[in-house]
């Protein structure tokens, strides 16, 4: 029999003063068996970074979601879609192939990498010649550091304040607080 995602709820209140998005969003997150808490963090992360997209893309008439992740290796992690249907951003989280990612280009108008693992340069060493051409592909590292403290805020049911400045992300529960600063590969 197989094992059953964890399901998470988090109610995460963006204040993103970098792009004047403010706002307060309930969400449902399914870790998979195989996912660590880090990388079910990282995904929030990009989504907190990437929220402000609803307003200035779609204008508020969107769709900004996680997909099934691990558990779909086809579908993003986080994705957002305007009322037409059509993909105006799909995010990935970790150290995906070359392939995965040149695709997800074509389908969608913007692509994001999140990498966060400490291997991060090394991945991106071996990768980063096969991904010159898309231009629509944007790649951030998170620092490894910061990563694993977000583990520490990972609940079954979260309440997470998220503030953006100067591209630095703040997250904070109760648990404690976590600054992430991406940085730009590509």
């Amino acid at each position: 029999m197989a094992l059953k995602s964890t399901i998470y709820k988090a109610n995460i209140q963006i204040a993103d003063i970098d792009h004047s998005y403010y706002a307060d969003h309930a969400l449902t997150l399914a870790r998979h068996p195989s996912e660590t808490d880090e990388r079910m963090m990282i995904r929030l992360v990009a989504f907190a970074l990437q929220a402000y997209k609803l307003q200035s893309i779609c204008n508020g008439d969107g769709t900004l979601a996680f997909g099934a992740g691990m558990s779909d290796p086809d579908e993003a992690d986080v994705f957002l879609k305007d009322f037409t249907g059509a993909i105006r951003l799909w995010v990935e989280v970790g150290q995906p192939e070359d392939k995965p990612i040149i695709k997800a280009c074509g389908k969608a108008d913007e692509v994001h990498v999140y990498a966060f693992n400490h291997a991060t340069p090394v991945w991106w060493k071996g990768i980063q010649t096969k991904l010159t051409r898309p231009r629509n592909l944007s790649v951030y590292q998170v620092d490894s550091v910061a990563a694993k403290a977000l583990e520490t805020l990972a609940e079954r049911s979260m309440t997470i304040q998220a503030t953006i400045q100067e591209g630095v992300l703040s997250l904070s529960s109760e648990k404690g607080s976590v600054d992430v600063e991406p940085t730009k590969l590509l």
